[in-house]
């Protein structure tokens, strides 16, 4: 049996494929074992090494406060960066070359610098520049540097969503009467957003993840930095790194499966064509309709 896209695998492929697949699992446990044996070695399985997170004093002193921090400057990057990346891609497709010009002088600017480097500078703009406290100012660099990176590229994003689109859909739009702007919200973007959907989830993850880079560099007291304090503490260098990772793996996960599950309502709303009304056959009057088909006693068709 064959698919659209390719045909079904015979005998022989079907024997490759679990030959493949038996060698991969072989050498997924092989490395399993290196990395467990290996551990071992080195006494980084200890159970003292491990036992401070089976405590209270170890979350709520350390990793929840930090992991508060990173879900505050994610969340406030990415309520200002989506609506901002949407103003400026839309703003790319303007017919207006004193709109869509310096839209994109901005987005390819701030897109080509590291996120980093914007973190860095604006630091150094509160330091200089503000009276924002000094405990507070690593969260305003951060959230600063987040926002200017991702929404130059979700404003791509955006723009390449729109222009996905069929073209029939702005010509139909048009064709009612419709105005560009009207066309753009009330058409192009509710269909977009399927499309632009999973790249979004995935900078949005990136947002995630790079809160770190603030840790590491400013000093903010996010998930990563706070997790060097507890292994300063309880000398488990290795083991905080493990449970800050899998805190971070299920949070992502967390955020790409319900960008899933919204993906999948949306596309089914999108399928659904409206009510159906159910009407007997014997309650249809011929006039109201137009006559009856093809019966030849002079209907009309």
């Amino acid at each position: 049996m064959s698919s659209v896209l390719y045909d079904a695998p015979g005998p022989r492929a079907k024997r490759r494929n679990v030959i493949l697949s038996v060698v991969f699992v072989a050498l997924l446990a092989l490395l399993v074992w290196w990395i467990w044996s290996t551990m071992n070695g080195k006494g980084q399985l200890k159970w003292a090494l491990w036992q401070p997170f089976t405590t209270s004093a170890a979350w709520t002193t350390y990793l929840l406060p930090g992991l508060g921090n990173t879900l505050k400057a994610a969340a406030l990057a990415m309520a200002i960066a989506l609506p901002l990346g949407a103003v400026f891609g839309i703003a790319r497709l303007s017919d207006h070359r004193w709109i869509q010009v310096p839209a994109g002088v901005v987005v390819e600017f701030f897109r080509a610098i590291p996120v980093l480097l914007l973190m860095l500078f604006a630091n150094e703009f509160y330091v200089r520049s503000t009276g924002i406290a000094s405990d507070e100012r690593p969260l305003y660099a951060v959230v600063t540097g987040l926002v200017l990176y991702n929404a130059s590229v979700l404003a791509e994003v955006v723009r390449a969503g729109i222009l996905a689109l069929p073209k029939g859909q702005t010509e139909a739009a048009y064709a009612i009467g419709l105005r560009k702007g009207q066309t753009m919200t009330g058409i192009l973007l509710p269909q977009a957003v399927t499309v632009m959907l999973p790249a979004i989830v995935s900078q949005l993850v990136v947002i995630v993840k790079d809160t770190a880079l603030g840790g590491v560099m400013l000093g903010f007291t996010e998930l990563l930095n706070s997790r060097s304090t507890l292994a300063a503490n309880y000398a488990n260098v290795v083991a905080s790194f493990i449970v800050v990772a899998v805190i971070f793996i299920l949070l992502n996960f967390a955020l790409t499966s319900f960008a899933s599950w919204l993906e999948r309502r949306l596309r089914r709303s999108k399928r659904s064509t409206g009510v159906v009304l159910a009407v007997d056959d014997e309650e249809v009057n011929p006039a109201q309709v137009g006559g009856t088909y093809g019966t030849g006693t002079g209907g009309t068709i």
